[in-house]
């Protein structure tokens, strides 16, 4: 706001009195009005200065929070993962039993298989041993002949 220089009509003793007085009070008016806003703007500046603290006093503390939070997540996420660990561990010791009790149960299980299947073969050898000897019984078996039944015949014509 650049303000024009006045102009001033030349008088006898100097320059025009009442236009010198008009321009002085109209820089004066200007003057106020500028230490008004001058006032004015401080007090903003006040506002704005105090409320700019308050703004980073909010984001301090909103900042705390979020390493207050980040370090909960993150011990959180260790706690998990340690218990995590923990069960897999347990669970992988307990497969290991149920395989090992598994496959010592599938042991005696074999062993009573081949003892049975040495049993058996056993038992069909016997088998096999009585049954020859019972053919060759069989074979040398001779049954005696039969008698001539005509003489029942005859015999029963005769009681009747």
């Amino acid at each position: 706001m650049a303000a024009q220089r006045p102009t001033f009509r030349v008088m006898k003793n100097g320059y025009d009195r009442f236009a010198v007085d008009e321009a002085i009070e109209r820089y004066a008016a200007e003057v106020d009005l500028l230490e008004r806003k001058i006032e004015v703007y401080q007090e903003q500046l006040v506002e704005t200065a105090r409320q700019l603290e308050e703004s980073k006093a909010k984001m301090i503390e909103m900042q705390n929070t979020e390493d207050v939070r980040k370090e909960a997540a993150d011990s959180i996420a260790r706690l998990s993962l340690r218990e995590a660990n923990e069960i897999i561990n347990t669970a992988q010791k307990n497969a290991d039993a149920i395989i090992r009790e598994a496959l010592t149960s599938a042991r005696g299980i074999l062993e009573d298989l081949t003892i049975l299947y040495q049993e058996a073969g056993n038992v069909k050898s016997d088998a096999s041993g009585k049954l020859e000897h019972l053919l060759k019984e069989l074979d040398s078996f001779s049954l005696p002949e039969m008698p001539d039944l005509m003489w029942l015949k005859e015999a029963e014509e005769k009681l009747r």
